[in-house]
């Protein structure tokens, strides 16, 4: 069984390197999973693509996709995930907030049969997240809320980068999303079908705006109103079709 993991990169030329220098290092091998990365740098004009370029690795594929001119994150996954080969799909942000560590308990429900669609909770180890700023708290708490009760979704964490899924559900979710709406696109549209989420514990260190962190307030009501949009678009045509 393979593995593909997306990671939508802008502007990282300080961490790209280490991160994919992580996922080679990463022995799945217990879990009988072989690793392919796919990299979409979306209209970086730093040494990103470079750095990719020459990385040479030992235990993985690695691709690069370029756009021409920065679309944003929910761009990115979407032309990673068309390259995507493998029967089982992870999102890694190109920074260092999260721990490929984790990647066997996220995997483990998925390749033993248990689970289509694994999160990776932030919250679920401990009550705040090592270095994250009181605001984004609130809006995480927020967006989870938001989803719970519009999805009946009962997760902890909406917002979190670690989302683990069978590739073909993936791609069959039709994903619109250009930017951050990457997150509550997905879970409405698994909302609406009633597709189950499990999650479990990871570890995570949060990175400020001065280290290149680019989610922004606007991007937290963005959130909110994909998820209005889409509940509300599902119940009328439930409507109709009555």
């Amino acid at each position: 069984m393979k593995l593909s993991i997306l990671v939508p990169a802008y502007m990282e030329e300080d961490s790209i390197g280490k991160i994919l220098e992580r996922i080679d290092r990463l022995d799945l091998s217990k879990l009988q999973l072989d690793k392919e990365v796919i990299v979409c740098d979306d209209g970086s004009t730093d040494k990103t693509s470079e750095i990719v370029q020459a990385f040479e690795p030992r235990d993985c594929t690695i691709e690069l996709v370029r756009h021409p001119r920065n679309r944003g994150k929910g761009a990115a996954i979407r032309t990673a995930l068309k390259k995507a080969t493998g029967e089982l799909t992870i999102v890694q942000d190109a920074d260092l907030e999260y721990d490929v560590e984790d990647y066997p308990q996220l995997l483990k429900p998925l390749v033993e049969g248990r689970a289509d669609v694994v999160f990776g909770s932030r919250f679920l180890r401990r009550f705040f997240p090592t270095g994250m700023h009181p605001a984004n708290f609130l809006a995480n708490k927020l967006l989870t809320m938001s989803a719970n009760f519009l999805f009946h979704t009962g997760i902890t964490d909406e917002a979190t980068c670690f989302k683990v899924f069978r590739t073909s559900l993936l791609k069959s979710l039709d994903l619109k999303c250009s930017g951050f709406e990457f997150c509550p696109e997905v879970v409405s549209k698994l909302g609406v079908r009633h597709i189950p989420i499990q999650e479990v514990p990871i570890e995570y260190r949060a990175r400020d705006v001065e280290s290149g962190k680019k989610v922004r307030w606007t991007d937290g009501v963005e959130a909110i109103w994909v998820m209005l949009k889409t509940k509300a678009v599902h119940d009328l045509a439930r409507l109709f079709r009555m």
